[in-house]
């Protein structure tokens, strides 16, 4: 396992917000992690998030959690602060994987027999993967369920905080790179394009966040655009 941190992670990045200061000024002085962790706590938007960043044909159907064959699977959604701006980590699977090869999601995976919950799942994983103690940070909340209907995996979003940017040790065998993902970069508008993806089922056009050459689609973006839904209520609110 190689261990990476600073200018040997790749920092992708948009332009950056005008507000990027003021937004972390944010954080510390009126209480954001607080409003977010009882943002999660309540009524989530759940699909009208989700619907934004949807691929075409597909539907956003929810099974009962204990339907026959239904998989599940939690993922970390981290984040953290770093110089004046506001960061999530993803990770690039690796090419040569049998599910999902290449494309960009959050650390996390399938609860397997020993985990007591799709949070463990997401907790072990997240240090399986890029080296994330669970003492390192806290769970403030979670994201609405997503089902993936072509996997059969309902997928749980677990929103976790840490005060300063993670040392992340890299595990080559499940992940090919470590992206810090600036992500209010991405708050202020529906920061989206479409492009063409390869399925199973052909040439297929979706939405994406564009980052730095890369795609970010599908589960992924999804669950992204929910937590930038509650992002825009909070900057609406009146102090």
């Amino acid at each position: 396992m190689q261990r990476i941190q600073g200018d040997e992670l790749r920092k992708l990045h948009s332009p950056a917000s005008n507000c990027s200061f003021v937004f972390l000024s944010l954080i510390m002085l009126n209480g954001f992690v607080k409003f977010l962790a009882e943002a999660l706590d309540g009524e989530l938007p759940g699909v009208k998030a989700h619907r934004k960043l949807i691929s075409p044909g597909r539907e956003l159907s929810y099974p009962a959690d204990d339907a026959p064959e239904i998989k599940h699977s939690g993922v970390l959604f981290l984040l953290f602060p770093d110089k004046d701006r506001l960061f999530t980590c993803l990770i690039k699977r690796p090419s040569s994987m049998k599910h999902h090869p290449g494309q960009i999601g959050f650390p996390g995976g399938k609860v397997e027999k020993n985990d007591s919950s799709s949070q463990m799942a997401a907790m072990r994983e997240a240090e399986e993967e890029v080296g994330l103690t669970s003492g390192s940070y806290r769970i403030i909340g979670k994201l609405s369920d997503l089902y993936i209907q072509v996997s059969n995996f309902i997928i749980h979003p677990y929103v976790a905080w840490v005060d300063r940017k993670p040392v992340f040790t890299l595990n080559n065998s499940e992940v090919e790179d470590i992206i810090l993902f600036p992500i209010q970069d991405f708050m202020e508008n529906e920061h989206f394009a479409e492009t063409e993806i390869m399925t199973f089922t052909g040439l297929v056009k979706v939405p994406y966040y564009p980052f730095n050459g890369e795609i970010i689609w599908g589960a992924t973006a999804m669950i992204l655009s929910e937590y930038f839904e509650i992002i825009k209520h909070y900057q609406s609110t009146p102090e």
